[in-house]
């Protein structure tokens, strides 16, 4: 049966990926993004949040089988902290109510293996703490301090452990929504492609993120995971990091963390 999903960064990268393979088994696709989307709004701020959810739930009916927060920056900037903690929490909090009134609904986000690394714990915290002031005060003071490199990994644990907290949730396992993360590793997309044409910085992702299976994945691969995520066969997973990361995850955290 087809269905209705809502994905955002849909133009590139995983969520265009993902997209085309919900569109190619016969689903319809409401895609959000900056340009070349159904929707175009800017998840940086809340008018664009905002304007994100009004023109999905009018393009479904009020009705959505599915949602993937899939859009994300790398930016060294407060940039990061808007479109991937903000950004993708007000767009599930948003489109809930209209995964509730569907039969069989899922969500997913897409987080990352640098959500394990060392992040500025003032931003997580403002983040969990849903305030977004204080969050971009923390991020500012860090990018003063010459560690904006902190600042993606920091929106990543701070997500995995948002959707950790609410998974279980009336409004969302209470009314039947699963609700999962996918965690890459290093994925080939256009927002990883910098690192792989500097040499200092081929290197230093290689130290951080060792992936001895098969080395760097492809968009395909972390979507294949997310189209299963979202699947009606996906009844009893949820506040799961699945980290799709070619062994990065226990290579650096060993079998001890399970």
């Amino acid at each position: 049966m087809a269905r209705t999903i809502a994905v955002s960064g849909s133009a590139s990268g995983i969520g265009e990926s993902l997209a085309g393979l919900l569109r190619d088994q016969g689903d319809t696709v409401i895609g959000v993004d900056l340009k070349d989307a159904e929707v175009c709004a800017d998840l940086a701020g809340p008018e664009g949040r905002a304007r994100a959810v009004a023109e999905v739930l009018d393009l479904s009916g009020g009705t959505l089988d599915a949602v993937v927060a899939s859009a994300g920056v790398s930016a060294f900037t407060d940039l990061t902290v808007k479109v991937n903690f903000f950004g993708a929490t007000a767009l599930l909090d948003g489109l809930r109510p209209a995964l509730a009134r569907a039969e069989r609904p899922r969500a997913a986000v897409v987080g990352s293996i640098s959500g394990t690394q060392p992040v500025d714990d003032a931003v997580v915290r403002a983040c969990l703490d849903g305030d977004e002031p204080a969050a971009l005060e923390a991020a500012a003071r860090v990018v003063e301090a010459g560690a904006g490199n902190k600042l993606y990994p920091s929106s990543k644990s701070a997500l995995a452990q948002w959707l950790r907290r609410v998974c279980v949730t009336p409004g969302w396992a209470g009314a039947g929504i699963p609700l999962n993360a996918i965690a890459p590793g290093v994925v080939r997309t256009p927002m990883s492609a910098p690192l792989f044409e500097d040499e200092r910085m081929f290197k230093a992702m290689n130290d951080a993120v060792p992936m001895p299976l098969n080395g760097y994945a492809d968009a395909e691969v972390i979507a294949g995971a997310l189209r299963w995520l979202i699947s009606p066969a996906n009844s009893h997973m949820t506040g799961q990091i699945i980290y799709i990361d070619g062994g990065a995850e226990p290579t650096l955290r060993g079998p001890e963390t399970f």
